[in-house]
């Protein structure tokens, strides 16, 4: 089963804001085969469910410190998940197995049996009954009776488990955790991103009040330049008022 992909990691964000965002996908990708490997008979999901919490695990194990006591927590509820499916499973693999070596042992006595029949007109019971496996046709279907009953002891353990941690919150307090980090790290960047804007408009602000001083340092200099030149063309200037004799 290929792993859910997890989106939006950054690797210049805080190692916490990253852990979490692979932490809620581990964990909704875990919760999701539940309500179809709850069923007896979906070896599948059950196994995929296996899997799923296998991997929770794993992160749980390396950055659960950034998460609390929840995270250690459901660390250890994932393992035993794990184990419990693992046993499970084990019981899917062996028993069909079992049933194909015993009934391979039977169609190569039934070929023996048939074979030292040769030309009878039917068959003599006494030549099955010193078939050469027949001792271990018993022994092969007590184990498989043993393994079919032994998964239904392990699922319903399973069963119950399940139920029990969804009853005393484990994966939901590890949610919620999850969630108060990436809350937390958005809040920040938002601040942060409020702080760099408020920065910007501050310096932009800065440079217009320079350029608008300095544009007004070249008008002020023109101006004076501009008198200057006027002066300096002998234009006359005004005429002061004279007294009479």
């Amino acid at each position: 089963m290929k792993p859910r992909r997890v989106k939006k990691l950054d690797p210049g964000a805080p190692l916490v804001e990253n852990a979490a965002r692979i932490v809620m996908v581990r964990l909704d990708e875990m919760r999701s085969f539940a309500p179809v490997a709850l069923e007896a008979a979906r070896s599948r999901e059950q196994h995929d469910m296996r899997i799923a919490a296998k991997r929770l695990r794993y992160v749980l194990e390396t950055t659960g410190f950034c998460f609390g006591k929840p995270a250690q927590t459901a660390a250890r509820r994932a393992r035993d998940l794990q184990d419990l499916l693992g046993e499970l499973h084990d019981c899917d693999v062996m028993l069909p197995r079992v049933e194909g070596h015993l009934a391979e042992l039977r169609s190569v006595d039934a070929r023996a049996v048939r074979a030292k029949a040769d030309d009878a007109p039917d068959l003599d019971p006494r030549l099955a009954a010193r078939a050469r496996h027949r001792t271990a046709y018993r022994g092969l279907e007590v184990l498989a009776v043993y393994l079919e009953a032994r998964r239904h002891l392990l699922f319903d353990r399973f069963r119950t488990f399940w139920a029990g941690q969804e009853q005393a919150g484990t994966w939901d307090r590890l949610e919620r955790a999850v969630s108060r980090t990436l809350r937390e790290a958005r809040e920040r960047r938002d601040r942060a991103e409020m702080v760099e804007r408020t920065r910007r408009e501050l310096e932009k602000a800065e440079r217009d009040q320079l350029e608008a001083a300095e544009r007004v340092r070249r008008s002020t200099a023109a101006l004076a330049a501009a008198r200057e030149q006027v002066d300096g063309n002998g234009e006359p200037a005004a005429a002061s008022p004279t007294g009479s004799s």
